[in-house]
């Protein structure tokens, strides 16, 4: 029988020794990204970590197994599959792994392999949440309930902009989530620096941010967002978001294929701006995130 996860030899040695690891999802690669740009963010990323002290642990499902640590070449894959890769939540990771799909994990499915292999940090673009209309469309993203359960860090720019996002922020506070802001106030709206709704805690350092972490685990408590303010802030895309989302409404789009379909149409809108304003905070978090699990085991 195979073993449930396939850890990379470097990943499963900085594990075992207690070094800085720092997980990264397959999601940004696959429908995050215009064909090609994907795997060099992706690739990035991972340089990201590996310049701010930490083993980077990009985590997907290929060939029946679930991949913790995928090498440059799978990594194009999962840029070459593109649409056609199955967004891996944390329902999806059998299924994938025993029907040889390509899953490209959510932040969701990222965290569920986060528990299973022993990882406590990871960098993203921005977490899912509660969606807008969720009175006449339910739809909650699993990033939230998998992060209540998961110790680990996630570093993000907040919650993305489609969602909304002072509802998103009740469910963290409710699931007992600490919502750090790394330098800031106020929890940032993904491409825009300032405002959401107060964090439950401001932090000035990776360090104070990793003896945050370290003492909610001692007492109990599973995952803590650390949101980070993106450098460039674009204030005037909230209405190109609601275009999107009426468009997505109008044309049937649900569940997840929501985010993929208005963030590409949000991309093209903004003349590429959004997209290179996502890369530019997803590289800023990776490294973030590594400094982050370097001060918690140093």
């Amino acid at each position: 029988m195979t073993e449930p996860l396939r850890i990379a030899p470097e990943v499963q040695q900085a594990l075992h020794e207690g070094g800085a690891v720092v997980a990264l999802e397959t999601t940004l690669i696959a429908h995050g990204f215009p064909p090609g740009a994907g795997v060099e963010v992706g690739l990035a990323a991972e340089a990201r970590v590996r310049t701010g002290g930490a083993v980077p642990a990009t985590v997907g499902v290929l060939d029946g197994a679930v991949v913790v640590g995928l090498a440059p070449a799978e990594l194009h894959r999962f840029d070459e599959a593109g649409a056609d890769a199955r967004k891996a939540g944390p329902r999806d990771l059998a299924v994938c792994a025993i029907r040889g799909l390509v899953g490209a994990t959510t932040v969701g499915g990222t965290l569920a392999v986060c528990r299973a292999a022993g990882i406590r940090f990871m960098g993203t673009g921005g977490l899912g949440g509660v969606h807008r209309g969720f009175a006449e469309h339910p739809d909650i993203s699993a990033d939230l309930a998998e992060l209540a359960r998961t110790e680990v860090v996630v570093v993000a720019s907040g919650l993305k902009s489609l969602l909304d996002v002072p509802a998103s922020a009740e469910v963290l506070e409710t699931f007992g989530v600490p919502v750090l802001g790394f330098r800031t106030d106020e929890l940032p709206l993904f491409y825009a620096a300032r405002g959401g709704p107060p964090v439950s805690a401001r932090v000035e350092s990776p360090a104070e941010a990793a003896q945050v972490a370290r003492r909610h685990w001692e007492l109990g408590g599973r995952g803590l967002l650390l949101a980070r303010p993106p450098d460039e802030s674009l204030d005037d895309v909230e209405p190109l978001f609601e275009e999107a989302l009426a468009a997505a409404l109008e044309q049937g789009v649900a569940g997840q294929a929501v985010t993929p379909f208005v963030l590409a149409r949000v991309h093209e809108r903004s003349g590429g701006r959004t997209a290179e304003a996502n890369r530019s905070l997803v590289l800023a978090n990776a490294e973030l995130a590594a400094e982050v699990a370097v001060a918690s085991v140093g």
